[in-house]
C-alpha cells in the first residue's frame, strides 16, 4: 500500500511540476499539428491522403513527445540533486522508476491521439481497427518512453540528452517504414530498420489504419516488448551504477 502511495505522489508530482505546464500542453499539441500539416501539405494529394499518412505522425509525435520530456525531466531532477532524494526512499528502484516514467507515458498516448483526433475532422475514418491502434500508440509510447529513460540516465547534461535523443530519433523518421516500406530502402540498410523498436510500432499502426501490415501482428508485439523491458533493465542498471555509488 505504500508503494503504491509512492507511485501516486510521484506521478502526481510530475503531471504538475512538467508535464501540465501550459507550454508543454501547447508543444504536445503544436507539434503533431505541425508534423500532420507539413506531410499533407508535401504529399499534395487531397484529404484521402490524411489516412495514409496518419501512421507515420502518429508514431513521430509519440516518440518525439515521450524521448523529449523524459530526457528533460529526469536529466534536470538528476543535476538538481533532486532524483537523488527519491532514490533514497524506502521504495523498490522499480517503482521509482515506474513512477518516473509514467508521466512521460501519459503525454505520449495523449501526443498520439491528437493527430487522430484533427484527421477525424478532414476525413472519413471509417474501417480502422481501433484495438489495434490503441494498443500500438500505448507501446510505442512504452518502448518510446524506456528510451528516453534510458537516455536521460546515460547522461549528465539536458543538452547532452536532447543530442543524444536525436541519434536515435532521427533515424528511425526514415528508417522505421513510417512513410515508405523498409522493402524500399537499399539491402544493407534493411537489417539495421529491423534493429529500431519503431519499425514493429509503425507495422502494427500500418495495419490498424489500412490493413497493410508487413509482418505478424504477435511478431510486432513480441519485439516491442522485448525492446521495452530490454530498454527497462538497461536504465536500472545504469542508475544502480551510477546513480546510487
Amino acid at each position: 500500500m505504500k508503494q503504491w502511495i509512492a507511485f501516486w505522489s510521484i506521478l502526481a508530482k510530475d503531471m504538475r511540476f512538467y508535464y501540465l505546464k501550459p507550454p508543454n500542453i501547447s508543444w504536445g499539441l503544436v507539434f503533431p499539428l505541425a508534423w500532420t500539416a507539413m506531410f499533407f501539405i508535401k504529399s499534395g494529394e487531397g484529404l484521402e491522403s490524411i489516412r495514409a499518412l496518419l501512421p507515420g505522425v502518429v508514431a513521430l509525435s509519440v516518440l518525439f513527445g515521450t524521448t523529449s520530456m523524459l530526457a528533460v525531466t529526469v536529466t534536470f531532477e538528476k543535476k538538481g540533486r533532486s532524483f537523488e532524494r527519491l532514490l533514497l526512499a524506502p521504495i523498490p528502484l522499480e517503482v521509482l522508476v515506474l513512477a518516473k516514467t509514467s508521466g512521460a507515458l501519459l503525454f505520449g498516448i495523449a501526443n498520439g491521439f491528437v493527430p487522430v483526433l484533427m484527421a477525424a475532422f478532414l476525413t472519413d475514418l471509417a474501417g480502422i481497427h481501433w484495438p489495434t491502434v490503441v494498443v500500438a500508440i500505448v507501446l510505442i509510447a512504452a518502448g518510446s518512453t524506456f528510451l528516453g529513460l534510458f537516455i536521460a540516465v546515460s547522461v549528465s547534461e539536458v543538452f547532452e540528452a536532447q543530442t543524444f535523443s536525436n541519434f536515435f530519433r532521427f533515424p528511425m523518421v526514415f528508417l522505421c517504414g513510417l512513410f515508405f516500406p523498409v522493402e524500399d530502402l537499399p539491402v544493407w540498410l534493411q537489417p539495421l530498420s529491423y534493429a529500431l523498436p519503431l519499425t514493429y510500432g509503425a507495422d502494427v499502426l500500418h495495419a490498424g489504419f489500412q490493413q497493410q501490415g508487413r509482418m505478424p501482428l504477435g511478431l510486432d508485439f513480441l519485439m516491442l516488448g522485448l525492446f521495452c523491458l530490454g530498454l527497462f533493465l538497461l536504465s536500472q542498471r545504469n542508475i544502480r551504477k551510477k546513480w546510487t555509488v
